[in-house]
C-alpha cells in the first residue's frame, strides 16, 4: 500500500474536508436547473431533467422596492431565509406598478438593469429560482405609450412593441441565469375581461401616477385581447429562450367567464364552458395553466377540474398565489391547511404563497420570517418535503 507523507496527508485530510462542506452546502440549498422549469412530451413539470412539484413563495417586491430605494437591497436576506427552508422559488414583479414606477426604465436602463441584477445574482448566490412577472398592472404599458388598454389587442400597436421590447430585453439578459425557472406576462388580466358591468371597473384614474386623467369604453379588455397579448408574449419569449416554461399570471376564470365572453352576462359556466375558458385564456406557446387559490369554493373546489384540463392539454397547473389572510377569528390556520392539503392531494406542479416579505400588505397577507405568520412558512417546507418523498 503506498505511503503517504505528512504533507500529502495534510493535502488530502483538506480536500476531504472542502469536499464535506460543499455536500453540506448543497444539502442545504434548493436545486436550481440551468434551463429552469420546462414542460416534456407528456406535459409533466421538469426541472433541468428531474420532474418536479414544489410550493414557493410570491416575493412581490424585491426588485419593485429598489425603484422606490435604491439602497433596500434587503432581498437578499429575504432569500437567504427561503433557501434556509428550503423554499425552491420566488415569483415577483419584474416591473412598475405604475407608469410613474417606469421611469427609471426609461431615462436610466443601465441603472435600471444593475439593481434587477441584484436580485438575480442574489437569488443565484442562494439557490433559489425566479419567475419574473413582466407586466403586472394591466394598464400600465398602455398609459406608459399613450394608448388604451384595448390596445393589448392589436399587434401592430405601441403597446404590443412595447412588451416585445422589454421581454426581448429581459429574456436576453437572462436567460443564461441559472436562476430563472420561467417567465411570466402579467396578473391576472383575465378577471377584467368582458365584465358585464366594465363601465364600473375601468382601470383606476391617478394622474400624479402617471395615468391619463379619464378613462373610456377602449380601456376595457375582452378575453380576444389578452389572448393576442399573451400570444405576442410568448411568440417574443421562444424567439430567445426555447426551453423555460412561459406563464400567462391569470387567475382561474371567473365562474361566468364564458358566457361573459360570449353574451356579456353573470350566468354561471358548465364545467366545459369552464374547460374551454381555461385552455383558451393560455394559449400556445404559453405551455402552462394558470390559476390562484384563495377561496375554497370558487378556486380550491375546481382544483380538480382544472388538472382535468391540464392533462389533457399537457400544460402542468400553477397557482401563481395561495394563501388565507389574518382574520380576527383565528381560521386562518385551518383554512390554510385545507388549501394546503388540496394542492397537495391533486397533485398540483407548481404553486406560490402570496406573500413573503411584503410591507405592503403588513396587515393581512405579509408572512416573514419573525412575524406571527411566519408558520406558514414552516408548513411550506414540510409539503415540500413530503412531496420530495412522493417523486
Amino acid at each position: 500500500m503506498h505511503g503517504f507523507s505528512p504533507s500529502e496527508k495534510a493535502v488530502n485530510n483538506t480536500a476531504r474536508v472542502i469536499l464535506a462542506v460543499v455536500l453540506l452546502v448543497s444539502s442545504l440549498v434548493p436545486a436550481v436547473g440551468d434551463t429552469g422549469l420546462s414542460v416534456d412530451k407528456r406535459g409533466d413539470l421538469l426541472l433541468g431533467t428531474v420532474p418536479f412539484h414544489g410550493i414557493g413563495v410570491n416575493y412581490y417586491d424585491a426588485f419593485t422596492r429598489t425603484l422606490d430605494q435604491p439602497v433596500r437591497t434587503n432581498y437578499d436576506a429575504g432569500f437567504r431565509e427561503l433557501a434556509a427552508r428550503r423554499i425552491p422559488f420566488a415569483r415577483f414583479s419584474a416591473g412598475g406598478y405604475w407608469p410613474q414606477d417606469w421611469i427609471l426604465y426609461r431615462t436610466n436602463r443601465a441603472e435600471y438593469f444593475k439593481r434587477l441584477d441584484g436580485v438575480v445574482r442574489s437569488a443565484e448566490n442562494h439557490g433559489v429560482g425566479l419567475i419574473p412577472s413582466f407586466f403586472w398592472h394591466l394598464s400600465a404599458v398602455p398609459d406608459i405609450v399613450g394608448e388604451p388598454c384595448n390596445r393589448w389587442g392589436d399587434t401592430n400597436s405601441r403597446t404590443i412593441f412595447f412588451m416585445r421590447e422589454y421581454t426581448r430585453e429581459l429574456v436576453t439578459r437572462y436567460n443564461k441565469s441559472p436562476a430563472i425557472w420561467g417567465w411570466e406576462f402579467g396578473n391576472e388580466y383575465n378577471l377584467a375581461a368582458d365584465l358585464p358591468n366594465a363601465v364600473e371597473h375601468r382601470p383606476p384614474v391617478v394622474p400624479t401616477l402617471g395615468t391619463p386623467s379619464q378613462r373610456t369604453a377602449d380601456d376595457e379588455l375582452t378575453h380576444a385581447a389578452i389572448r393576442v397579448a399573451f400570444r405576442e408574449f410568448a411568440f417574443e419569449v421562444r424567439k430567445h429562450d426555447p426551453h423555460r416554461i412561459i406563464v400567462s399570471g391569470n387567475a382561474f376564470p371567473r365562474l361566468s367567464a364564458w358566457h361573459q365572453a360570449q353574451e356579456k352576462s353573470w350566468k354561471q359556466d358548465t364545467r366545459e364552458q369552464f374547460a374551454e375558458m381555461l385552455a383558451a385564456d393560455n394559449p400556445s406557446p404559453m405551455n402552462t395553466l394558470s390559476v390562484r387559490g384563495y377561496d375554497l369554493a370558487p378556486d380550491i373546489g375546481r382544483l380538480d377540474q382544472a388538472m382535468t384540463v391540464a392533462h389533457a392539454a399537457k400544460k402542468p397547473l400553477f397557482v401563481g398565489e395561495f394563501g388565507a389572510p389574518q382574520d380576527a377569528a383565528g381560521e386562518s390556520k385551518e383554512k390554510f391547511a385545507a388549501i394546503l392539503a388540496a394542492i397537495e392531494t391533486n397533485n398540483v406542479p407548481l404553486s406560490a404563497l402570496w406573500v413573503f416579505d411584503f410591507e405592503g400588505q403588513a396587515k393581512d397577507w405579509n408572512v416573514n420570517v419573525t412575524n406571527n405568520r411566519s408558520w406558514q412558512l414552516d408548513a411550506i417546507q414540510k409539503a415540500n418535503e413530503r412531496m420530495k418523498r412522493k417523486r
